[in-house]
């Protein structure tokens, strides 16, 4: 059984970590963790520990730290190098943080540093094609070089559920639930809640994060909109199969077009029907359309939101096959085995590549 090296200084508990550490072992892969006390000298560290010859070294995600150490190992080593940052920090630090402007000194420096990073890896994994796009248009990274495999949700976690019976003549529940950050843009879900006309429905937003105080002030005399604390995230299933619809992310800006947060496959996983802004991030497979289990709307624009909600809401209150759609776009474009597959490539590349 060939085996993969998990480097660096990464959290195994973290989704992402999780789902593709779960996967590797039924593709025919032994994972072996290295976790160095310091990142700038991981390879130092790895020589003196004597760490055995691996198949391939993986650098998970959000670790661009660790890339020039595992680069500089495998180099030396003769083994390919494979790295999943998720996202660019480059990009989350000029475009969505604005901490320096493009045109800055700084900037330049943290892309040609991202750059140098990206061009090492015998392969790049994106979550989505959009992300793969960016990475090979913004980084100078040949496409052949960049995989996709989805983020998605944990099977065993996640799993469908029967919508919640309104018989009783409760409101139909819309959920939101995030770290309220601009990617999201929660209070487009506020301003919606404000214009909307449509069947009741009940407005959730749970979670806490920067843009949440905003949120709570736009908020101010509606009393269809409530605001929750975070859940375990092992509760977190528990509390989608409370809810009706969940949305997704609605900012306008350009990153937001390029993911597929993790909600989304986690909604889909707990069948319910999901509300996202349209995005060039979403395989061409799944339709577009009021029975593709997910429904777009125009980024930004909260009337647009309103009247989605509505439809759906509408269609809650009888016989609906929503939730079973919902379930069923996420066995057929995002499940376990579609990322299975997507794995298997990347790793057959990785060995062409080695």
């Amino acid at each position: 059984m060939p085996s993969v090296l998990w480097w660096g200084r990464f959290d195994p508990e973290y989704s992402r970590n999780r789902i593709l550490r779960k996967l590797l072992p039924g593709l025919g892969w032994n994972v072996v963790d290295f976790h160095p006390r310091f990142s700038s000298l991981a390879d130092v560290e790895a020589r003196l520990k004597r760490i055995g010859k691996p198949d391939l070294v993986w650098v998970p995600c959000f670790r661009q730290r660790d890339l020039a150490a595992a680069s500089r190992w495998a180099k030396h080593r003769g083994v390919p190098l494979l790295f999943d940052p998720l996202i660019s920090a480059y990009d989350k630090q000029i475009f969505e943080r604005k901490k320096f402007p493009p045109q800055s000194r700084q900037a330049r420096r943290l892309h040609r540093w991202e750059q140098s990073l990206f061009q090492r890896a015998d392969i790049l994994i994106a979550d989505t094609q959009a992300h793969a796009d960016y990475f090979s248009e913004a980084f100078d990274v040949p496409p052949d070089r960049i995989k996709v495999v989805y983020v998605g949700a944990e099977g065993s976690l996640f799993q469908p559920a029967p919508m919640p019976d309104h018989s009783d003549g409760s409101p139909v529940e819309v959920l939101f639930y995030g770290s309220f950050i601009e990617l999201q843009a929660p209070q487009i879900i506020v301003e919606a809640a404000r214009v909307y006309t449509g069947p009741p429905v009940r407005w959730t937003l749970l979670g806490k994060g920067p843009l949440r105080a905003e949120c709570v002030r736009l908020a101010r005399g509606l009393a269809s909109v409530h605001f929750e604390n975070p859940v375990p995230y092992q509760e977190l299933p528990a509390r989608v199969h409370k809810a009706d619809i969940l949305l997704g992310v609605f900012d306008a800006g350009a990153k937001a077009g390029r993911v597929i947060p993790n909600k989304v496959f986690q909604s889909l996983a707990c069948g319910r029907p999901v509300i996202t802004r349209e995005s060039a991030a979403y395989p061409p497979r799944v339709v577009d359309g009021i029975d593709a289990g997910l429904h777009w709307v125009e980024p930004g624009n909260p009337g647009d939101l309103a009247t989605m909600v509505a439809q759906l809401a509408q269609r809650l209150s009888g016989e609906s096959e929503l939730g079973r759609l919902a379930s069923k776009l996420y066995l057929e474009a995002f499940s376990d085995a579609v990322i299975a597959e997507q794995m298997r490539e990347a790793l057959a590349s990785t060995r062409k590549a080695g």
